[in-house]
């Protein structure tokens, strides 16, 4: 004798069949915004880093070379690989005379793949990118 209600026979499987493949959909975007938010937090500590190095240097060829290597030892630390990184260090204020204000500004932007989680409709890498300003101080020399 069956326990159960009549008419209920085999419906687990149809439901089984309609939820697995919406929950490994939901996993999957989970995994993709996840990525992205890690990605786009190494870039933005990256550019923090590479604009606060760049403004304590001296010299502007000095200040692009510390950006430079803050931005790409940020992202090695955090582990993001991307293709292609840019890195940019605009020391273009260290013309300006002592007694101005002036900045330095970084961007790095990334490009971040997700071409390992395979969702139908998804694209294949997504580009992020910060931009931070340090300011140099305004009564240090430079050149």
């Amino acid at each position: 004798m069956s326990t159960r209600p009549e008419g209920e026979h085999g419906s687990i499987a149809v439901e089984f069949a309609i939820l697995v493949p919406a929950f490994l959909l939901l996993i999957a975007v989970a995994a993709v915004i996840g990525r992205q938010t890690v990605a786009q937090t190494a870039i933005e500590g990256a550019a923090h880093d590479a604009a606060r190095a760049a403004s304590i240097s001296r010299t502007a060829d000095t200040a692009q070379n510390r950006g430079n290597d803050a931005a790409k030892s940020v992202l090695d630390a955090q582990g993001l690989h991307c293709d292609p990184v840019t890195i940019t260090v605009d020391t273009s204020q260290f013309a300006r005379p002592v007694g101005q204000a002036a900045a330095v500004t970084a961007t790095v932007s990334c490009s971040v793949a997700f071409s390992d989680i395979a969702i139908p409709g998804m694209p294949g890498n997504r580009t992020v990118s910060a931009t931070f300003t340090s300011p140099l101080d305004v009564y240090r020399s430079r050149s």
